[in-house]
């Protein structure tokens, strides 16, 4: 047995309060009950009329966290996604206190309608971000009948085998950005050849990794010397895709890495991201059991082959899975969800992980579905002017109970910062 962490956040009048919304963090590996500041301060706004629930999924936050402690060295924040001796490492310690095979999405969201039930709730509104999405389409499957409306950002769909195609969703986001690049006075003054660039610097670290001395900002700690390989080089820009602030800097780092100068690459790529806040054993648990299996490599090989991207991702989570044990997954996982109750779906055009065809794929199977499609978004709105935008519409079909007659105006008005270039 382990506890589940669970935070409730009361709505504001409660005489008059409808049904509660219970928020489903991504990854696989986030913790949900980090959203309740959100929800205290600029998100409040959800709680005038619903209750919000976060519970940390089993494996993750509060709730037994599949997780070891590193040291986050700058050549931690270089290193491959999953060393071998690091995946041994963590197998081998979590195993002392977890059973690997039993943190599947299917169990976790049976947990999710066993904490809806004891907090005497009986129809819930699900609000999923990326990852969160699945794991709202499984319980919207599982529990149907519970279901009063569903709230989906950047759908990753029961299907979508991660991370079969995350190199090709990145190459069609970073040609949007190099286009954007190339259409902003500034950004192509100052960088006039982006295109070769990126190209050259792939060519060149696909050639021999770089060797370069990184200095701590601000610190006296001595300079170290630290290695750049290609795949990492090209993981890392993937994931500064994700927030348009942080792919604001994406052709500047490109340009200086192209002539051999990598500082303003470390400044970013050392330092927190997405990965920290993600763990590690969850991210396996999940995707060695829904995703990975259905891979076939040839076809990855053959998909990614000429991908900038390359099939660094697919390459390093097979190796993982194969140290790793495989939870079981009902027979129908891998269908799409169908359900009547109202659904509103979110996808960023330039996301690189969850680009718009999904949410596209998964609507057809829902008829009381809207899709919006947020013209400069990434990964979520991270960055973007007015990112309330989607808060206000997300609200209105909470309030209404209908995705139909929404003011979606405000998505249009959205715009991403300014390329950095100096």
């Amino acid at each position: 047995m382990i506890d589940l962490n669970v935070v409730v956040l009361p709505a504001f009048d409660q005489k008059a309060k409808a049904e509660p919304l219970f928020d489903l963090a991504g990854g696989p590996g986030a913790s949900s009950a980090d959203s309740a500041g959100f929800y205290a301060g600029p998100g409040k706004d959800y709680r005038l009329r619903h209750d919000v629930v976060c519970v940390d999924q089993r494996g993750t936050g509060k709730s037994n966290r599949l997780a070891i402690p590193r040291e986050r060295t700058p050549s931690y924040y270089l290193s491959e996604m999953y060393p071998v001796d690091y995946v041994r490492e963590m197998r081998h310690e979590l195993e002392k206190h977890a059973d690997l095979t039993k943190y599947t999405t299917s169990t976790a969201m049976d947990d999710l309608d066993d904490v809806r039930e004891w907090l005497g709730y009986d129809k819930i509104n699900l609000f999923g971000l990326s990852y969160g999405t699945r794991a709202a389409l499984v319980y919207m499957r599982r529990h149907p009948e519970h279901v009063r409306s569903a709230i989906l950002l950047a759908v990753a769909a029961t299907d979508l085998k991660m991370p079969l195609h995350h190199a090709e969703s990145a190459a069609r986001a970073m040609d949007l950005l190099l286009g954007e690049c190339e259409r902003d006075a500034a950004c192509h003054a100052n960088f006039p050849q982006i295109r070769d660039d990126w190209n050259n610097v792939l060519a060149q670290l696909e050639k021999q990794p770089a060797h370069v001395e990184y200095s701590p900002p601000g610190k006296k700690a001595a300079s170290t010397r630290v290695e750049i390989q290609r795949g990492i080089f090209a993981e890392k820009i993937r994931s500064w895709m994700y927030d348009r602030s942080k792919a604001a800097r994406i052709p500047l780092i490109v340009h200086h890495a192209a002539s051999g100068d990598f500082a303003p690459f470390l400044k970013e790529a050392i330092g927190p991201s997405i990965p920290d806040f993600v763990a590690d054993g969850m991210y396996l648990s999940v995707t060695c059991a829904e995703d990975v299996p259905f891979i076939d490599q040839d076809e990855a090989t053959q998909l990614n082959a000429d991908n900038p991207f390359g099939n660094y991702r697919v390459f390093q989570q097979t190796r993982a899975c194969g140290m790793w044990p495989r939870g079981e997954i009902p027979a129908d996982f891998l269908e799409p969800v169908r359900l009547n109750a109202p659904v509103l779906i979110f996808s960023g055009n330039i996301d690189p992980v969850t680009p718009p065809k999904y949410g596209e794929e998964v609507a057809k199977h829902l008829p009381n579905s809207k899709h919006i499609i947020v013209p400069e978004a990434g990964h979520g709105v991270d960055g973007m002017t007015d990112p309330g935008c989607i808060d206000r519409i997300a609200i209105g079909f909470l309030d209404k109970g209908d995705a139909k007659n929404l003011d979606v105006s405000c998505v249009d008005k959205m715009a991403p910062p300014p390329f950095v270039t100096k």
